[in-house]
């Protein structure tokens, strides 16, 4: 019961108070006010201890944060009781700049952080009704508190993008970086691994998908009856859930985002009182209800229902894959010719089976092993550079279920970073020091223009920018 207590109080210290980016405009001097302490059980006198532009920030929203870190073992190279109003002042700064800039996120995007965040707490507490019943708040109340604070990561999040969106280093910086650094300092560069497959899609049987068809056929004339709403369906039954919890809304995209036939639809679509066809994609079956449209970009509804692959289909994937390897091994063909007339998975099949790391530095075909899909790095890491695995199933991005052989490619041991082979390592390490550099700048200058005020209490900081204090 103490753990059990311990593990509530501090969830509700971290979750519940009121958002430390998002308080109500003030100015001083401002009365005291009465919040509830962590526990949520006494009263203490709060006070406003900074203003930043006409934001402030309260004495409980320091103690938050400290709680907060001390929950995750943040550790402070600075007097926390400077350092924790500071970074709270910061945030305030890229809010502000934010507004300015006219910097957005959108509903979506929020929603799918407080949905991770809340099954987050109630993983942690056990389930939702004990959630329910601690903070006294029904689960929609609960995801309401949390969104101001969530939505304000994110503009921070945007906001530092934006601002260090045009910095790059030249491949003199990098060499000159590291030239003179010290061999303990050069970075550690962990196993790395490339690795080709070979994907069978086992097939789905006519009855699963005509299963599949009646069931939205349905739902379309539950809702033109009257009997339930398209939002209520798609919470209940849609297998996508990035929109189910949000009743199937898709918010605002363009043509080129979406699947090319759930867009054919969806961008003919004009009667919101009107349900789609059923539509096939790679993902499965939909139908779609329009919400509106602006310009080249258009916001629907969805349910997505996906047809079930049947055991039979899998063992015959399997077999067919264990065959295939077979004469691979005896020499009959190449992994690679393989891969390019067998394999179902358009993603590789063009490029004779070798999978690609996608990131925002680029592509790339090498892969520590947490970055590949858990199904193929368990098998990788049995393999040796050459071997084929046995056929094993997995489940795609797409959700859709694969029965797939891979071969280890490569295999490069953890080791120092060297400059002719890990030239991107060495240079991501150069951009990401200068875009810190340069975040660093934008806040010192952002204080200068902005107006300041901090208690008396705080005066005697050792701040990591300068200028708070005139």
């Amino acid at each position: 019961m103490r753990n059990l207590r311990f593990i509530l109080i501090s969830l509700l210290a971290a979750m519940s108070l009121v958002s430390i980016a998002s308080l109500p405009k003030q100015a001083l001097p401002t009365p005291a006010i009465q919040e509830d302490s962590i526990a949520g059980k006494a009263n203490v006198v709060d006070e406003v201890v900074w203003v930043v532009g006409d934001e402030a920030i309260l004495k409980s929203d320091i103690e938050v944060m400290r709680i907060q870190a001390a929950m995750e073992g943040m550790r402070w190279d600075r007097d926390p009781d400077c350092a924790i109003p500071e970074k709270i002042a910061v945030q305030k700064l890229f809010l502000h700049q934010a507004a300015i800039d006219s910097i957005e996120v959108t509903e979506s995007e929020v929603s799918q952080q407080v949905e991770a965040r809340l099954d987050y707490m109630i993983t942690q507490i056990g389930s939702r009704e004990k959630l329910e019943e601690y903070r006294k708040q029904s689960i929609s109340e609960i995801r309401s508190s949390m969104h101001d604070e969530l939505r304000d990561q994110l503009l921070i999040q945007r906001m530092k993008e934006h601002l260090v969106k045009n910095v790059a280093v030249t491949p003199a910086e990098v060499r000159r970086y590291f030239k003179d650094l010290p061999a303990d300092s050069i970075p550690f560069v962990p196993e790395e691994v490339e690795v080709q497959i070979i994907a069978q899609t086992p097939r789905v049987t006519a009855e699963e998908i005509n299963r599949v068809k009646d069931e939205l056929h349905d739902f379309t004339d539950r809702v033109t009856r009257g009997e339930a709403t398209f939002q209520t369906l798609a919470r209940l039954y849609s297998q996508d859930p990035g929109s189910a919890r949000n009743g199937g809304e898709l918010d605002y995209t363009g043509r080129g985002m979406l699947d090319p036939a759930f867009a054919q639809v969806a961008f003919n679509l004009t009667d919101p009182k009107k349900i789609s066809k059923i539509v096939e994609s790679e993902f499965g079956y939909h139908i779609i209800q329009f919400i509106d449209k602006r310009g080249d970009k258009v916001k629907v509804r969805h349910i997505l229902l996906k047809p079930e692959v049947g055991d039979s289909a899998i063992d015959a994937s399997l077999a067919r894959l264990d065959s295939v390897a077979v004469e691979i091994r005896k020499g009959a063909f190449t992994f690679e010719e393989g891969a390019s007339f067998i394999s179902d998975d358009k993603d590789t099949r063009n490029n004779r089976g070798l999978m690609a790391n996608r990131s925002e530095r680029g592509q790339t075909s090498k892969f520590q092993l947490q970055d590949l899909p858990a199904e193929i790095a368990k098998v990788v890491d049995t393999l040796q550079v050459g071997q084929i695995s046995k056929p094993f199933t997995m489940i795609n991005e797409r959700g859709k279920t694969l029965c797939v052989i891979a071969k280890l490619k490569s295999r490069t041991p953890g080791h120092k970073a060297i400059i002719t082979e890990d030239f991107q390592v060495m240079k991501d390490i150069v951009v990401e020091k200068r875009r810190e550099e340069a975040l660093h700048k934008w806040v010192v200058n952002k204080i200068k223009n902005t107006y300041v005020r901090v208690n008396d209490n705080y005066r005697n900081c050792d701040f990591e920018y300068e200028g708070w204090v005139r």
